[in-house]
């Protein structure tokens, strides 16, 4: 356990002070799970909840705090009832999280907690959120490996114990230069060449394995590029396409870390939650793999430019390439072909680039820029 414990202190280093995001530890936010000793129980008096009887699953979202997480946790309590679901991360939740419906403490790393929370709170459905995110990733390999993989073994061994559920999500960083980029199938080479796409390829296949060597009820999607008003842009790969509306909008400036013609699928996070529940609550008749692309639009920076500037006529674009980020990006695929998703469970997107941009510009708020423009 000395390694756990070394990684479990830069955890805390890397946390101390930080976020839920896929940005650079220095610059942006973490969204991860660390180690720690401490085991909470189910009936912990700070926020814990008992569970009535129901014919409703009982979920469990671990790394809840990230972009999709508390997104998720709404989404799944007007389905299923508040207490159905309990949302839980290392950091401590903003007050409107915390009392939006029940919030627990789960380590990952931490396997007997882990299993205590399963166990206790009669867990029947996972989702698995819990990940260092590319950038940050390859800042701090050790504890990228111990946090998506190591915990993701916990994961898998808790639940196909407890015969769980499972969803773990996987993205477009799981291909590589090789893999066909427009369209990329669902099933093609991928040699991925971070520590964050090498994981998502290694759970992919974990959750294969052990539903057909365990019987275990793994799902997964590949997530496109996710781009929500809720959660700030981080320095990701994909997060320009975040940050153009915050710049149209406060200062009328915006530069782009990316080549104009980079073009990546995209997804408006609502859209991904809906797909997210849908592929849960398929039979699992209906699922003739384990692992699925989902698609909603595919757009590059300058078609995006364009599109927010009928918004924001006087929005002045310029780029200055991330060497880094853009050889990321080149790596990835242009277009995900998502015919599978669509033909076995009914897998249809609702927003495209203009609906998108519509949205994003409705919840981040209007000011005078905006207001002239319409």
């Amino acid at each position: 356990m000395p390694l756990v414990r070394s990684v479990g202190r830069a955890a805390r280093q890397l946390l101390q002070g930080s976020g839920c995001g896929c940005g650079i530890p220095s610059v942006g936010p973490v969204r991860c799970i660390g180690v720690s000793p401490r085991q909470v129980a189910s009936d912990a008096s700070f926020h814990s909840v008992t569970f009535s009887e129901s014919h409703h699953p009982r979920v469990l979202i671990t790394g809840g705090l990230g972009q999709l997480g508390v997104g998720l946790a709404k989404l799944l309590r007007k389905r299923f009832g508040k207490n159905n679901v309990i949302l839980s991360d290392i950091r401590k939740p903003a007050d409107n999280v915390f009392y939006s419906g029940p919030f627990i403490f789960a380590d990952i790393l931490d396997y007997k907690n882990l299993r205590e929370i399963v166990v206790n709170n009669r867990i029947t459905w996972l989702f698995h959120y819990s990940a260092l995110l590319s950038a940050v990733g390859e800042a701090n390999v050790p504890l990228a490996r111990a946090v998506n993989i190591t915990g993701l073994h916990n994961v898998l061994d808790i639940a196909a114990e407890h015969n769980l559920r499972l969803f773990v999500p996987s993205t477009i960083g799981a291909f590589g230069p090789t893999s066909p980029r427009d369209p990329t199938p669902d099933l093609c080479i991928q040699r991925p060449r971070t520590i964050y796409g090498v994981s998502k390829v290694h759970a992919e296949l974990m959750g294969e394995y052990y539903h057909y060597r365990y019987g275990l009820d793994f799902r997964c999607l590949r997530y496109p590029g996710i781009i929500s008003a809720d959660s700030q842009p981080g320095g990701g790969t994909t997060d320009y396409a975040v940050q153009i509306f915050h710049d149209a909008i406060k200062t009328g400036k915006f530069k782009c870390y990316l080549k104009p013609d980079t073009r990546l699928p995209m997804m408006y996070i609502d859209d991904c939650l809906k797909a997210t529940l849908e592929v849960m609550e398929a039979p699992a008749e209906s699922l003739t793999m384990r692992t699925y692309n989902i698609n909603a639009m595919s757009f590059s920076p300058e078609e995006l430019a364009q599109e927010v500037q009928k918004y924001v006529p006087e929005l002045q674009v310029t780029y200055s390439v991330d060497q880094v980020k853009q050889a990321i990006a080149d790596s990835w695929p242009m277009n995900f072909d998502d015919s599978n998703a669509r033909r076995d469970w009914g897998w249809k997107h609702e927003y495209d680039l203009p609906e998108l941009v519509t949205t994003m510009f409705s919840y981040l708020g209007s000011d005078s820029r905006i207001a002239q423009a319409n």
